[in-house]
């Protein structure tokens, strides 16, 4: 049983993590900046230490710094994150409330998103360790001296990102979860433009920022609207609300807006159409932190609405009411990511287009949670924890293969470049380990047994065919409930996606690399 508690001393306990990345987050900000800095009392010559500016103490006075206390920060939020999903005594929970208010619930379920977003930054932050060029402190050169000044700067925007995940894994009000949602978001906007001498990044970063905050309006207008029909944005209360009332025509716009907002977030179509640019304009750590964490964390938000607060709706065929919209954005976002993925030479632009197609992958889903069949489940409960826990399966799969598909790329950026499939030609002679491993990548990404990917794929689908033939005593295919055709799209889809993954492989061991690229990598 969860009991509630308010913000005391036995918090900085329950939320451990949390605490880390932030005292993490002040020791980058505070830590390479301490020196020699006096300060003059005013209307007196005396001057007092105060330890910060002025000349940099040698201890903290190397550019690597910033990026060593990120990663040993995000390694030790995931070990605590690890062992509290180790506790048996975890497993019931606790609530979090401040002034009678439910802000956190601290759970398995808030535990394993959490475990997903720190592993994906975790990742990102050690292979950026080496992407801005660190000189000597002596060097006169001006691209030097303004990496080094930017260490800080880029691991400080990624441990607030990981802070805002945090907020939205653990958030019980959809106010508390909007700013979370914010807090992360804006972090990685600037991520995403952090190379701004480059056009792509530059343009990228922009056209990610305008439509992101587009998307965010429209989700706030949304949750002002959810407050003015419920009077409250606790999770509780509204689903409480909506199993009272149902769905009237106020509470059915506010939740439109709010699942536009969330749609950008995962990049469902049509609402990814700034994702090819930020991916191709980002470093590839951050293009694989927007592929895995932040799609994560937008599914988080749009699993919290749909599950929690309007799943207690049903209408006369015994489904959500959102079911349908939500069905035919999932057919659209999958089978357009993987047909735009078969066009692209940009081997980033067509992992994001791969990142749409799996972004239906789990929209389908959801979608089958909300066929709410369960008078044909032997074991309704079990069902659903079928798909949830397939769901949450996919969400691993992609921190581990698509992520390390971005790193790979992020090797080649640093040689020279990795905006052409060309790029890779010829990378089994050159770097034959490199090379597996991509191929690895893409076959697990493909669904290709006995890989990984394909045990995710595979357990989504039979979670959807479940859902939609009950025990399975069909006299036809047409007594099914409607949501199997999902689980045939995503196989028909998978199938799309072997010829573009396939061919990464192809043009790795079967074509000639390109002119300057011909020796191993420095």
């Amino acid at each position: 049983m969860s009991n509630g508690n308010e913000f005391d001393t036995d918090m900085i306990e329950t939320l451990g993590p949390e605490f880390t990345v932030f005292v993490g987050l002040l020791l980058i900000m505070v830590v390479p900046n301490l020196g020699n800095g006096t300060f003059r009392i005013p209307g007196t010559p005396i001057r007092l230490p105060w330890f910060l500016g002025g000349t940099r103490f040698k201890a903290v006075a190397s550019p690597r710094l910033p990026g060593l206390i990120a990663v040993l920060t995000m390694a030790l939020a995931l070990f605590q994150v690890i062992w509290y999903l180790l506790d048996a005594t975890s497993a019931d929970g606790q609530d979090i409330k401040a002034s009678g208010v439910f802000i956190f619930k601290v759970n398995m379920f808030s535990r394993i998103f959490e475990a997903i977003f720190f592993a994906a930054l975790l990742l990102a932050a050690i292979a950026s360790l080496d992407r801005l060029p660190i000189g000597s402190q002596k060097s006169d050169d001006i691209d030097v001296l303004f990496n080094n000044r930017r260490q800080a700067d880029f691991y400080i925007l990624m441990l607030t990102s990981a802070l805002g995940m945090s907020v939205v894994a653990l958030a019980q009000d959809m106010f508390v979860l909007f700013v979370g949602l914010e807090l992360a978001s804006f972090s990685t906007y600037i991520l995403v433009a952090f190379h701004k001498e480059s056009r792509a990044g530059s343009e990228g970063g922009a056209k990610y920022f305008i439509v992101g905050s587009v998307a965010s309006a429209v989700g706030l207008y949304g949750l002002s609207m959810l407050y003015l029909w419920a009077g409250s944005l606790q999770f509780h209360e509204l689903a409480a609300q909506w199993e009272a009332q149902g769905a009237t025509s106020l509470s059915m716009m506010a939740l439109g807006f709010v699942l536009v907002g969330f749609a950008f977030k995962i990049s469902a179509a049509p609402f990814h159409f700034a994702a090819p640019d930020a991916y191709s304009g980002a470093n590839s750590p951050v293009a694989g932190v927007l592929a895995t964490a932040s799609k994560a964390m937008g599914m988080l938000g749009l699993m919290r609405v749909l599950l929690i607060i309007t799943v207690p709706e049903a209408n006369t065929d015994g489904s959500a009411i959102w079911i349908g919209l939500l069905g035919v954005l999932a057919a659209i976002t999958m089978t357009w990511g993987n047909i735009a993925a078969l066009g692209s030479e940009n081997p980033k632009r067509m992992l994001a287009y791969s990142s749409v197609a799996h972004a239906g992958y789990m929209l389908a889903a959801l979608t089958a949670i909300g066929a709410w069949n369960w008078g044909l489940v032997d074991n309704a409960g079990v069902a659903m924890d079928v798909v949830v826990a397939a769901l949450l399966f996919h969400m691993f799969v992609l921190v581990f293969f698509k992520l390390g598909a971005f790193l790979v790329l992020g090797v080649l950026e640093m040689e020279g470049g990795a905006s052409r499939l060309s790029s890779l030609a010829g990378l089994g002679k050159r770097e034959p380990l490199l090379a597996v491993a991509m191929f690895l990548f893409m076959i697990s990404l493909a669904g290709v047994p006995p890989m990984a990917g394909f045990l995710s794929k595979l357990l989504v689908i039979m979670g959807i065919v479940e859902v939609a033939t009950g025990t399975g005593s069909l006299s036809s295919i047409g007594d099914a409930h409607w949501v199997w055709w999902l689980a045939l799209l995503m196989v028909v889809n998978s199938a799309i996606s072997m010829f573009y993954y396939l061919g990464v492989g192809v043009v790795m061991y079967y074509h000639e690399p390109e002119e300057g690229r011909k020796g191993p990598l420095a």
